[in-house]
């Protein structure tokens, strides 16, 4: 059953942000002032016609007001909302629900509370000297990846002017699949930007390559794999040829200091460089013809496992969307390192994934795809693929990286995804959540500890898989 629409905070901001009153808006929509009055208060669904007759009157696509934002927010409220030990009882789904619906920014402004609180107490348990005065962190603003991750997250993990910037700059030089890209932009760094490219035998240890701009040369050590080289060489040209775009992308993410401006620049940089090597119509027909299967997407594009998974979660471009896929990335101690989704698919904000996700078998059988219908606590069915990597040093005595890389898709999907065709009609899924904290799994046999919305006890005279009862 397709879930009501509620649009109401998004709908005035469109009104306003054209100086229109109540009246003038509704008379430009073709609907009466009253019937819009109850969109905006949501006290009313959007429907087929409201988003018809939107689309327009401000020019837009309808297809941008059908995301998961607000699902997205729900969620973060509710594990916030459970793990702040205040003696009072979380707020349920259905007020929490309101919150992200009708006062999305009051909603935000909580997250980053939340965000304040546990740094302070993380510093406060570490006896932490630096309380107050120390760098970045230290005053109560957002960790610059915090803030950059969210940047992305209530984004749909795509941002649209860099990712038509890129692609056109691709048409250009005549990137596409199996065109070989390397060469192309070795040649367009040297005649647009005068760069030349290097690869030095020995470089200083831990550096892959170096951009020295007073030479305007870039240097790369001899033992960099191609995907990545490959990678980098988009990086730095999207640095120097969309450096406007992504300027203008920074700026308006108002970001609170200047370390979390130093992130989100590199992270744009990365986005402009996947885009580039991977142009957006180009990749997402292909992927779509392949069957969204990543090792021959990697042939294609000469590309590594994890950046083919990374450029599957932007296909999100309105009025061209590819399937909502999520991906991550976790290493061995079960850290998540890299996190992106354009799915209602929840990552835990704090502590540790759920131990049934196949993330984490990925780790025992190395280099194996594994696939899981999983479904989470909201009764959502996933599709999810797990790898196991091994980023290489290039030297026998320098130490390899070892991560699992995650993707999926809600299982509504499955028949357009290759993996899906090992999956049995009758699989029973998976039972999964977000993290124990928050999980209302009550007879789950691995969890770590009981969720903190609900009361426990201990009895004396018995023992099961876990040493408590859920009340």
């Amino acid at each position: 059953m397709r879930r009501k629409l509620f649009i109401g905070p998004r709908l005035r901001l469109l009104r306003e942000n054209r100086g229109l009153t109540l009246e003038m808006g509704a008379e430009r929509l073709g609907l009466s002032t009253s019937y819009v009055s109850q969109l905006e208060n949501n006290h009313r669904p959007a429907t087929a016609s409201v988003l018809v007759a939107l689309a327009r009157a401000y020019q837009l696509d309808p297809s941008e007001f059908d995301v998961d934002e607000q699902s997205r927010l729900i969620a973060d409220l509710r594990e916030a909302s459970i793990d702040l030990p205040l003696g009072t009882a979380a707020p349920p789904l259905a007020e929490l629900r309101i919150a992200a619906s009708t006062t999305p920014h009051l909603a935000h402004q909580f997250l980053n509370l939340h965000a304040a609180y546990r740094r302070l107490e993380g510093r406060i348990n570490e006896l932490d000297d630096r309380l107050g005065r120390g760098p970045s962190g230290a005053s109560g603003l957002p960790l610059p990846y915090e803030e950059i991750r969210d940047f992305f997250h209530y984004r749909d993990n795509y941002v649209d002017a860099i990712d038509i910037a890129a692609e056109a700059l691709a048409a250009e030089l005549g990137i596409c699949a199996d065109a070989g890209p390397a060469p192309l932009l070795e040649k367009a760094l040297w005649a647009r930007h005068g760069v030349a490219v290097r690869t030095d035998a020995t470089t200083a240890e831990g550096v892959w390559w170096r951009y020295e701009p007073g030479t305007r040369t870039l240097r790369f050590a001899a033992e960099l794999n191609e995907p990545t080289r490959l990678f980098q060489l988009a990086v730095v040209l999207a640095r120097l040829s969309l450096k406007t775009v992504v300027d203008q992308t920074v700026a308006a993410g108002q970001f609170h200091s200047p370390e979390s401006v130093a992130v989100g620049r590199l992270a744009c940089e990365n986005y402009a460089a996947g885009a580039l090597v991977f142009p957006y119509g180009d990749f997402a027909r292909t992927a779509r013809l392949l069957r969204h299967d990543v090792e021959q997407l990697q042939r294609r594009y000469r590309a590594s496992f994890e950046q083919i998974c990374h450029r599957l979660s932007t296909l999100q471009r309105p009025g061209a969307r590819g399937i909502p896929f999520y991906f991550v990335r976790v290493d061995q101690a079960g850290n998540i390192t890299k996190r992106h989704s354009s799915t209602r698919f929840q990552f835990a904000r704090f502590g540790g994934a759920c131990p049934l996700w196949n993330v984490h078998e990925a780790f025992s059988q190395p280099g194996r795809i594994l696939v899981q219908v999983a479904e989470m606590p909201d009764s959502v069915r996933y599709l999810c693929m797990a790898r196991s990597i091994i980023k290489r040093s290039g030297s026998f005595r320098a130490p390899h990286r070892h991560y699992a890389v995650g993707f999926g898709c809600e299982l509504t999907h499955a028949a357009e995804v290759v993996y899906a065709d090992v999956i049995s009609a009758a699989v029973e899924p998976v039972p999964i959540g977000v993290s124990c904290r928050i999980c209302e799994r009550r007879h789950c046999h691995q969890r770590a500890y009981p969720p903190m919305e609900h009361t426990m006890s201990i009895p004396t005279d018995e023992r099961g898989v876990t040493p408590y009862r859920l009340l």
